[in-house]
């Protein structure tokens, strides 16, 4: 009575694994290529924002401090920060005029809308870095099975196209994951510098703006002999 259960429970079982087989290699090699891809992306993004210079953040904040935002905004754009870093410095000094307290909120949700931007571009390796060796352990197991059935049957030709698709889908894994990761980790370390050097490029903007502030409502007061 078990056995007539079990049966088709494994024919099922083994159908569904075989049937398995074909998707995964698809899907190994498509993170395969997505790796290729960020690689020559990550090679780009090196060249064309010119990553190995440094910026002297100190020197930069020295320079804005006591100027307005016009005098600022040329000093922003002749410095070798990146251009999202330029564009979201654009944006918080073309409201300079703004209240305070809005001013601040604005460089909050300038800052957030980079830390997503930056996060969308590192979660596609780390999904690849993740994804891969499980696909690839799932391609090496999957054809053990026929494997192990050719080898009782003594076709030695089937065990050695099984365990040929077991080795190279576990290395096609491997090496995707392995690229992805380091993508990862170099990105992210960039990632969390430029943040940091514009987290503080913004406070030092809204501290200038606030002296500012400070100056005009002095020079009303003179002027209105208060």
């Amino acid at each position: 009575m078990i056995e007539a259960i079990l049966i088709p429970l494994k024919d099922t079982l083994h159908s569904i694994s075989s049937g398995l087989l074909i998707p995964t290699i698809i899907i190994l090699l498509l993170l395969l290529a997505l790796s290729a891809f960020e690689l020559g992306a990550l090679l780009v993004e090196v060249f064309t924002e010119r990553r190995s210079k440094n910026n002297n953040l100190p020197e930069l904040i020295d320079a804005i401090q006591g100027k307005n935002a016009e005098q600022i905004t040329e000093e922003i754009e002749q410095s070798r920060l990146f251009r999202r870093q330029k564009a979201a410095l654009g944006e918080l000094i073309s409201h300079a005029k703004l209240p305070a307290a809005t001013l601040e909120a604005l460089g909050r949700r300038l800052l957030a809308d980079e830390e997503r931007h930056y996060s969308r571009i590192t979660d596609r390796t780390d999904l690849v870095a993740r994804l891969a060796p499980m696909f690839g352990l799932m391609g090496t197991l999957i054809p053990l099975g026929p494997g192990m059935i050719a080898l009782g049957q003594g076709d030695t030709q089937m065990l050695a196209d099984s365990l040929l698709i077991a080795f190279d889908t576990t290395v096609t894994g491997l090496a995707a994951a392995g690229v992805a990761f380091f993508i990862s980790r170099l990105r992210k370390r960039w990632y969390e510098e430029y943040l940091g050097s514009l987290e503080a490029l913004m406070e030092s903007l809204l501290e200038v703006f606030d002296r500012e502030r400070g100056i005009e409502k002095q020079e009303v007061r003179k002027t209105q002999g208060i």
